[in-house]
């Protein structure tokens, strides 16, 4: 029993990166005062473009590269529709995740002869850190060592965000933009180079939460790898109004779900009821996140 606790709680680290990678993207878009859905598009294409970059040049950088290459070209596709062309963001984010959808299941049947999932030797997945000292307590080990190195960067990510965000020079401008353009613009802060900025710094964690579901989490790619979790990250930013390490809090409760649904998979329970558990968490979270904001303006 003991050390089935252990592996629930080192397969919730895993199932919250991806989340918490996107969610920590698009706080800089909700900060900006932009309503970016658009995170599901920007991991599915990077968990494809990092993929397709370790398989044909043997190398996890290399799909990195290309990854967030891929986020940034969609980031700036959406700046430029939402930002500089004034389109509606709920309608241009819809776009651009069917785009992605259709896209990389086109590409994934026309590049490699496949349907469904591409699973190949040839895909180099993320190298895992082992902690030092950790072989120590079995404990630590089995729940935080021997994980891909992009979720440690991750966790630590968390807290330097928070410091960016409330504690630095660009913190007070991406908020200030947000709260109002034209104050921000009189004191000399470019309102459209701030919410373009956080565009791309969303598609590049976006992306890169996309390198950790088809290269750390697993070593393959599937039709619609991100599977919703985009729309995830967006309720857990709305929930916790963008704060970094109330995002790290969260994540960390959905991949716990996550991850129980996973494991209850080997009690004979139907995989669709088991992958239903996280989203059925989020409603729950959402129900009670509404009720609470219902009293409070009553």
């Amino acid at each position: 029993m003991t050390d089935l606790v252990f592996h629930i709680l080192g397969a919730t680290l895993n199932s919250a990166t991806p989340i918490m990678l996107a969610a920590l993207g698009g706080m800089f878009t909700y900060y900006a005062n932009i309503f970016n859905i658009a995170m599901e598009g920007m991991m599915l294409m990077g968990a494809f473009f990092a993929v397709y970059g370790s398989y044909f040049f043997g190398s996890w950088a290399v799909g990195i590269l290309f990854a967030v290459l891929s986020g940034v070209s969609m980031a700036l596709l959406f700046a430029l529709f939402a930002i500089y062309l004034h389109c509606d963001e709920f309608i241009t984010g819809i776009g651009i995740n069917m785009v992605a959808l259709g896209w990389t299941t086109y590409a994934l049947r026309s590049t490699f002869k496949v349907k469904g999932a591409l699973i190949s030797p040839r895909i180099i997945g993320l190298p895992r850190w082992q902690m030092p000292f950790f072989h120590k307590m079995p404990f630590l080990e089995t729940v935080f060592s021997n994980h891909p190195f992009v979720l440690y960067l991750a966790f630590g990510l968390a807290f330097v965000l928070d410091l960016l965000i409330f504690s630095t020079k660009f913190g007070l401008r991406l908020r200030a933009t947000g709260e109002d353009p034209e104050t921000a613009k009189s004191a000399g802060i470019n309102p459209a180079g701030v919410k373009l900025l956080s565009t791309v710094f969303c598609g590049i964690l976006s992306a890169m939460a996309g390198v950790y579901l088809s290269l750390g989490y697993v070593t393959l790619f599937s039709e619609n790898m991100s599977n919703g979790r985009g729309w995830i990250s967006l309720a857990i930013i709305i929930l916790v109004k963008g704060r970094p390490l109330s995002i790290l809090g969260l994540s960390l409760v959905f991949g716990f779900f996550e991850s129980v649904g996973l494991i209850l998979q080997h009690y004979k329970l139907a995989p669709q009821f088991a992958s239903m558990i996280p989203y059925l968490a989020t409603l729950f979270v959402l129900y009670v996140y509404g009720k609470q904001r219902h009293r409070t303006e009553w």
